[in-house]
């Protein structure tokens, strides 16, 4: 499903706020998931390796990467995938799991016999890309988390957790437009926070809630356990990351900050956030050579 009305808002509130949209009409194509459910991915630039793997967050698209698409294209393959009840995407999954997320980037993975992928995950699609890593290790060469995976330590208790879901399992549209706007420092672009805030709170209300409460039982402790790939990440400093406990846990562990960014950082500042990744994804190339 094509969220027409709501892409062309997002559009507009980037071209104001400078962001230039991909020009590029690339076709989606169609892999079948684990659970038999269509999953909606774009590949761009060169046909071989190393290959840079987008991952949207909660209730986005692969549209939030448009500003990535040409950037990254003039030295890697890249691919863009919806997950399943997202973009382009089947709708037809009966619990949306983080895990089921991870077998959606690896079943693409598998159908393009990818060898050496770089994932980067947005928010949720941290944890969805440390999954997928551990799902298909022989495809994966390395992960950068946008703005997530701030303490790998942490576990948030159930209240803190349900102080989130429950009101927008109440209210859907106007506690998630109200829950997007606490993820922009209040100097943000207005034209581009109601943007993501209207397009976030279309998004289909079962596959937000079921795909919220499903990620709020992951353990990030458990997740990373037996990770064999560098981890780094672009994060902003609206939230703390605790560099020095994630470095404990994972000694490949490290940030690159966006200083006065808020969540959406490849929105609100793409060149700042590109030269930052393609830094990130050159240091994963780098301690990966060879293997």
């Amino acid at each position: 499903m094509v969220k027409i009305a709501c892409y062309a808002v997002l559009v507009v509130a980037l071209c104001a706020c400078g962001c230039k949209p991909s020009a590029s009409t690339q076709p989606f194509a169609n892999v079948i998931s684990a659970d038999n459910v269509p999953i909606a991915y774009a590949v761009y630039g060169p046909a071989t390796d190393p290959t840079v793997v987008f991952v949207h967050g909660w209730s986005c698209d692969s549209r939030y990467w448009h500003n990535q698409i040409p950037y990254f294209t003039k030295k890697y393959r890249v691919i863009t995938v919806d997950l399943a009840g997202h973009g382009n995407s089947g709708f037809d999954r009966k619990v949306y799991t983080t895990d089921a997320f991870g077998q959606d980037v690896a079943v693409v993975l598998r159908k393009l016999d990818v060898k050496k992928a770089v994932l980067v995950g947005h928010s949720m699609g941290g944890e969805i890309i440390l999954y997928a890593a551990k799902i298909a290790p022989e495809r994966v060469i390395g992960l950068v988390g946008v703005d997530t995976l701030e303490d790998l330590g942490m576990v948030y208790p159930d209240e803190v957790k349900n102080s989130i879901y429950e009101p927008i399992a109440a209210d859907f549209v106007p506690e998630v437009q109200k829950f997007v706007r606490t993820m922009f420092p209040a100097n943000a672009d207005k034209a581009l926070v109601e943007a993501v805030a209207r397009d976030m709170s279309s998004a289909p209300q079962d596959v937000a809630l079921s795909s919220m409460k499903e990620y709020f039982k992951v353990s990030d402790p458990e997740l990373i356990k037996g990770l064999s790939v560098p981890l780094k990440s672009v994060n902003a400093d609206l939230w703390p990351t605790n560099v020095d406990g994630n470095k404990k846990l994972l000694p490949s562990y490290e940030m690159a900050l966006m200083k006065g960014r808020g969540h959406f950082i490849m929105l609100e500042a793409p060149n700042e956030f590109n030269a930052l990744l393609e830094r990130m994804v050159k240091r994963i190339l780098a301690e990966t050579k060879g293997k």
